[in-house]
Formats: C-alpha cells, sequence, structure tokens
C-alpha cells in the first residue's frame, strides 16, 4: 500500500510539473509571470520581458537581455543587445553587432556564416546563400542547400516554398510532397489535403492528384481535422471536400472554417453557424463571428467581441474589445478559448476569462500575453 500511495504522489507531482502554464503580464509598469489560478509564480520586476519558449523567458535587466528560468533565477546571464525566442532549443542572440545561435546553456551553436540569420522552427532554420533558400539543422549543418526563392513559415512540418512565380511545398527534412508547379497554394498541409490553383484553376491537391473545384475563384485551408474547407464561386460560399467536390453548394455571403461540426456562415451581413449538413444551428445574428474552439466556445460581436458555446447560449458578454483573428499563438490555429481562457481586453485592461465566464483572479492588467507551458 505504501509503494502505491507513493505511486499515486509521484504521478500527481509529475502531472503538475508537466502541466505548468504560465502567462506574462505587466503591472505597475513592471513585468512578471502569473500561473492558471491568477497568482504571482514571478514577481512584476523587470522593466521588459518576454513569454516563456523551451523553459526560459527572455528578460531586460540595466539595458541587457538575457533568459531566466520558472523561478525567476537568471539562467543565462543579461549580456545580450537582443533577443529572440527559443525554439527547437536555439534562440538567436545579439552581441557586439553579430547575431549567433544559443542553446537554453548560452552555448553558442556553430553554424556556416550568412548575411541573415532566421529563428529555428519545427527543427529547422532557414538559411540564405545569395538569392536562394535552404534549411539549417539543430546541429548546425545544412539540411537542405539553398534551393528555393523563398521558404514560408513551416506548419505541421511542411512549408510551401517557391521558384519564381511557382509554388510547392516541402517537409522539413527538405523533401518535396508537393512539386513546384502551382500558381497558389495553400499554407496548411492537412491529410485531407491543401488547397492549390494550376492553370487558372483553383482546386484540392490531395494523395498526389489536383482534384478541380468547378468555377472556384477562391479556396481556404482545411482546419483542425474537418474534412471540408470553404471556397468562392461567383461571390458566394460553401464548402468543398478532399476530392474538390462541392458538398454544400455556394449560397452564403461569407464562411468560415467547421470546427466542433459547426461553421459560421453569413447571411444577409448576420453570422449565424451551420452544421455539416448545412442545417442552421444558430441563427444568424451577430455582426461577425470566429470558428469554435476545441473546447467549444466560439468569439462573436455585436458592438463589441465576447464568446458563445454550440448552443447559441452567451458565456461572456459582447463587450470587449479582442482582435477578430485571436492570432494569439505564433502559427496557431486554435483560436479564442485556448486551454480553458480566454484572453480578453477592457476599458480597466487586459485579463482572462474561464469557461464560466470568470475574470482569473477577479484582475486587469496592463499587459498580458496568452498562457505557455514552461515544462
Amino acid at each position: 500500500m505504501k509503494t502505491l500511495a507513493f505511486l499515486l504522489v509521484l504521478i500527481v507531482n509529475t502531472s503538475t510539473l508537466f502541466a505548468q502554464e504560465y502567462a506574462l503580464v505587466r503591472e505597475d509598469g513592471k513585468f512578471g509571470f502569473i500561473d492558471k489560478t491568477g497568482a504571482y509564480v514571478i514577481d512584476p520586476q523587470f522593466d521588459k520581458a518576454d513569454s516563456f519558449s523551451d523553459g526560459l523567458a527572455a528578460a531586460l535587466e540595466n539595458d541587457f537581455w538575457g533568459f531566466i528560468n520558472i523561478k525567476g533565477e537568471w539562467a543565462i546571464k543579461p549580456e545580450y543587445d537582443r533577443v529572440k525566442m527559443f525554439n527547437s532549443g536555439f534562440a538567436l542572440a545579439l552581441k557586439d553587432d553579430q547575431w549567433r545561435y544559443i542553446d537554453t546553456t548560452g552555448k553558442k551553436l556553430e553554424t556556416p556564416s550568412s548575411e541573415k540569420y532566421y529563428d529555428f522552427e519545427e527543427g529547422v532554420a532557414l538559411y540564405r546563400s545569395g538569392e536562394k533558400i535552404g534549411l539549417l539543422g539543430t546541429n548546425g549543418k545544412l539540411i537542405l542547400e539553398p534551393t528555393y526563392d523563398g521558404i514560408k513559415k513551416f506548419r505541421n512540418g511542411h512549408a510551401k516554398v517557391n521558384n519564381g512565380e511557382l509554388w510547392g511545398m516541402i517537409d522539413n527534412t527538405g523533401k518535396v510532397i508537393i512539386p513546384v508547379e502551382y500558381e497558389e497554394i495553400g499554407n496548411t498541409y492537412k491529410e485531407t489535403g491543401v488547397y492549390g490553383k494550376k492553370d487558372g484553376t483553383f482546386g484540392i491537391i490531395h494523395d498526389g492528384s489536383f482534384n478541380p473545384i468547378d468555377n472556384a475563384t477562391k479556396v481556404y485551408n482545411f482546419h483542425g481535422d474537418s474534412k471540408l474547407t470553404y471556397a468562392s464561386r461567383e461571390k458566394k460560399a460553401g464548402f468543398v471536400n478532399s476530392k474538390g467536390e462541392w458538398v454544400l453548394e455556394p449560397t452564403y455571403d461569407k464562411a468560415r472554417a467547421f470546427s466542433n461540426g459547426l461553421a459560421p456562415v453569413a447571411v444577409d451581413k448576420k453570422w449565424g453557424y451551420i452544421n455539416e449538413k448545412g442545417e442552421m444551428v444558430i441563427e444568424p445574428q451577430f455582426r461577425d463571428a470566429e470558428v469554435f474552439s476545441a473546447s467549444g466556445f466560439a468569439p462573436v460581436k455585436d458592438k463589441n467581441w465576447g464568446f458563445i458555446d454550440t448552443s447559441g447560449k452567451v458565456i461572456i458578454p459582447m463587450e470587449y474589445g479582442i482582435s477578430g483573428n485571436f492570432a494569439f499563438f505564433k502559427g496557431a490555429e486554435e483560436k479564442g478559448f485556448v486551454n480553458g481562457l480566454a484572453r480578453v481586453k477592457s476599458k480597466k485592461g487586459w485579463g482572462f476569462f474561464n469557461e464560466k465566464g470568470e475574470l482569473l483572479g477577479d484582475k486587469w492588467f496592463q499587459n498580458a500575453e496568452p498562457f505557455v507551458s514552461v515544462k
């Protein structure tokens, strides 16, 4: 029994350790960090700081940047003129007018010299030589020789690339996933496919095939695990599948992606939500509406923004000035509520609401960044 009790305690403690999330906030002109109870874990003390990444957060002291750990201690002493956030174990840091990659101990990564340095993301960094771009690995070696005119942001291990006016897609090993032969291509690779435009025709690239969409004038990225994405034809929006078939005919003025089985659509300048059968589940009544988060809450707007659940019930009143695209995390798809909390802005400042509509810690801050994992 003692062994069982010890294991249970160990599991709980381990889960707590790996579940920590901190948010950067500013109060009385100083930056600190709170946990998801709203309590300070690092008191406001820094003139400038950034969110945690790879377990460290950039902070400014005496006009120099360094990195602190989750206890607020200096893990990398402040000696840099500028720093970027960590990703894939490395961050860019500027010292003596030279950029370099450092690891979480402050050790420099030896790499080929370059006129410009790019942040790591998803295990790779762009590497430029002359007019061409390739990929650098976390070992400091080239994964892909400079081959393309451009490589865009990696999402889900894939990035769109171009040579001249044509586009394709590679993975983060440099392997060609979609040949560079499209006039346009989506930026998010999914198993359901990615949209493209070839010979003036829009379609879905899926399983190595290009599936044209009848008379489509615009197509958008697949979202989450939905098997449908939205597209336009003759100034109306509808929904298509991976085969390029119109599953829901374009009859809406505007549309956005399906999530939790519902998609926002606009009819006569009012937004509501339909299900995948095209049935109107939440009647058009909002001035604007966004997709549902994974937890089942969607941002909607009257004069200002608030949140509803999947039944259409207002959870947070529409009285907050928050961004319509909710791009809180760099490259994140999930919007509004993320891991049980939504960041909002009011005349009193920035704060967080939980799914019960309660203000976290009953407190507003001068600034507040999204919660991020600090494991």
